[in-house]
């Protein structure tokens, strides 16, 4: 098997590492390529914010999934300043690779490396493959190499890192898992007020793929289309946001189970089945999908659970975010046959009235195919038509 090696701190790993990882996989004749994290670099000071378990498990929460990367920690175990001589003579012992280990160098590093330690015993034990860094260009080098033809990507661990201490927009540059750990142990000034945020944003997620692989892609759409008209709702009528989105591509996430499992579910929120439940199972799915995220994601909000609950059949009793998500249902962007009329209303209407105005429409849909009108849509019906009255 023929390895490369690829060195740093990885303070914290980012896209860009593993852009260059790649494009060695694509263009040279490697099998796999070694990540090996610096316990100690000898020709800089290695930052704060993370320690040597924290970078090796974000790294490692990088590549994970990818059999032609893979992590080794030797660098770690011998602790002190780590020499990439060093490295070489163990991993080369160790893994037995075909031919000679490549090393990956930056062309940033060129000008520097006659002062490595035994540079010219490196030159003997590996093949150099030079990548471009932050410049097309790179400057003489003593020893024979590989010019990589990669792209450069303009990206720094220490930008990251200034980034995440300045509240900056950084999320994106790291991978998923690398983003996730950062948060969760608040690495690099990242703020506790934002973990308690992210780990919302993360059980969204979570959902959100969830739905997606659930769901045929239609279904799928239309629910990120209640997640997002549901967060617009939100934000305008003084409501949080990032609970209206969590209802909104949660809502109809059991849409598509089977009766029975449906009916396992549903009997778990509230015991009884109606008559047109019982008829119509496909009915439960509000029911199921709130029991389901309550169980599944550890859900406890009720205002949120209540939306998922009563999007389509609505309750006397609803709650303002029980509202937006039943708007959202009805009206969202991809969804057929809707009243322009019912949209403009999004624009300037108060809630209240924006929802008396999609509930009639629904009403007047389902009597129009005299479709039978749940126990809860006459419920609420009847709790507005008496306070009208009053």
């Amino acid at each position: 098997m023929k390895l490369a090696i690829l060195g740093g701190s990885f303070n914290p790993i980012h896209i860009g590492h593993l852009y260059l990882a790649d494009t060695v996989l694509a263009e040279l004749d490697y099998d796999r390529i070694i990540f090996v994290p610096a316990f100690q670099s000898p020709l800089k000071n290695d930052p704060e914010g993370a320690s040597h378990l924290d970078r090796m498990e974000m790294l490692a929460a990088a590549i994970a999934g990818n059999p032609r990367l893979s992590l080794d920690n030797c660098e770690i175990r011998r602790k002190g300043v780590s020499y990439t001589v060093d490295t070489l003579r163990d991993i080369f012992d160790r893994y037995k690779p075909e031919g000679k280990l490549g090393l990956i160098l930056g062309n940033d590093l060129v000008s520097s490396f006659n002062q490595w330690q035994s540079h010219e015993k490196i030159a003997e034990l590996a093949d150099f493959i030079i990548a471009r860094r932050y410049s097309e260009a790179t400057e003489s080098f003593p020893y024979p190499f590989k010019a990589l033809e990669n792209e450069i990507v303009d990206i720094s661990s220490n930008m990251i890192r200034e980034k995440i201490s300045q509240k900056g927009n950084w999320r994106y540059l790291v991978p998923l898992g690398t983003r996730l750990i950062i948060e969760e142990r608040c690495l690099y000034g990242h703020s506790s007020t934002e973990k308690k945020e992210n780990g919302l944003a993360e059980t969204i997620l979570r959902i959100e793929n969830d739905a997606r692989r659930a769901l045929d892609f239609d279904r799928f759409i239309h629910s990120r289309n209640t997640a997002l008209l549901s967060w617009d709702l939100c934000l305008r009528f003084g409501l949080d946001g990032k609970k209206g989105y969590l209802a909104g591509i949660a809502h109809d996430i059991c849409k598509e189970l089977e009766d029975e499992r449906l009916i396992r579910l549903a009997i778990t929120d509230r015991g009884k089945l109606s008559k047109l439940e019982q008829k119509k199972p496909g009915l439960l799915h509000a029911r199921a999908a709130a029991v389901f995220v309550k169980k599944r994601y550890g859900i406890t909000d009720e205002d949120i659970l209540e939306a998922i609950r009563y999007h389509t059949t609505g309750s006397s009793d609803m709650c303002s975010l029980a509202k937006v998500v039943y708007i959202a249902d009805k009206i969202e962007i991809s969804r057929q046959g809707v009243d322009p009329e019912l949209r403009k209303l999004c624009m300037d209407a108060d809630l209240d009235t924006l929802f008396s105005a999609v509930l009639d429409d629904t009403v007047a849909f389902l009597k129009a195919r005299q479709m039978d009108l749940s126990y809860g849509t006459k419920r609420l019906l009847a709790a507005i038509h008496r306070r009208n009255r009053q």
